[in-house]
């Protein structure tokens, strides 16, 4: 009964993770550039001197939703939508590159361009894009960032930087609890020069709510039927107990 006990407590552990990955998922229903997080579920075969008749479950978020969300117009000029598969460079809390397609940038007192999240964006040259002070900051289609330099009387605009933009398209790649998206056992992804970005819109959270709905129902569900095993096995046992227990 013990390897039934335990068979039932993988089907508990997956159900909380995919319920976990699901609220995580509808909490993030209106985020920025937010793509759904997918669970991954792998079977572990137990190795040993009996016949292999146990195959419980590890599950973990490892990768996101990959379909892009809506695209709305919001007209500020320091918002931007990646076209197509490319993602934008950013640089995390640990210090290494990461990548995003949160676009809803900004310029704080530093003069740091960062995203709506707090993440500094990156630059062609790879460090941190710093803006000077500007009477004007526009981003065109290519990601470059242009300025029109404070105090300026000739009207003369200067370009400071160009936003790096990467496509993870054959590279393996996988999301992180901070949202952002990495390179699998580490390094970069090289800049796409074709890259573009859609100045004055962002990209809306992939999230589908209905069936992010019908996922939790499903997992709550999942959730209950493993419980009920649990209880299944307890009577099993109890029965078996009260056979092998020697009379009066």
């Amino acid at each position: 009964m013990d390897r039934l006990v335990y068979t039932a407590l993988s089907g508990l552990r997956g159900a909380m993770t995919a319920q976990t990955a699901t609220a995580n998922n509808l909490a993030n229903a209106t985020t920025i550039g937010f793509r759904s997080d997918r669970v991954d579920f792998e079977k572990l075969m137990l190795k040993g001197s009996g016949l292999e008749t146990r195959a419980p479950t590890s599950g973990e978020v490892i990768d996101a939703d990959r379909n892009p969300g809506a695209v709305v117009h919001t007209g500020r000029s320091l918002d931007v939508s990646m076209n197509g598969e490319a993602w934008l460079a950013v640089q995390a809390a640990d210090g290494t590159e990461a990548y995003t397609r949160r676009g809803d940038l900004s310029v704080v007192p530093s003069g740091v361009l960062q995203t709506g999240d707090g993440f500094p964006v990156l630059g062609q040259n790879g460090g941190p894009i710093t803006v000077p002070p500007a009477d004007k900051i526009d981003i065109a289609p290519d990601g470059s960032v242009v300025i029109l330099p404070a105090g300026s009387m000739d009207g003369l605009t200067q370009t400071v930087d160009r936003l790096k933009l990467a496509s993870p398209v054959g590279t393996e790649t996988r999301k992180g609890t901070d949202n952002l998206l990495r390179v699998k056992d580490g390094g970069v992804l090289p800049a796409d020069l074709d890259a573009t970005v859609q100045g004055g819109s962002l990209e809306q959270s992939n999230v589908n709510m209905t069936q992010a709905l019908v996922d939790m129902i499903e997992n709550q569900r999942t959730y209950e039927v493993q419980s009920k095993l649990l209880s299944t096995v307890r009577d099993l046992d109890e029965g078996g107990a009260s056979l092998m227990r020697l009379p009066n």
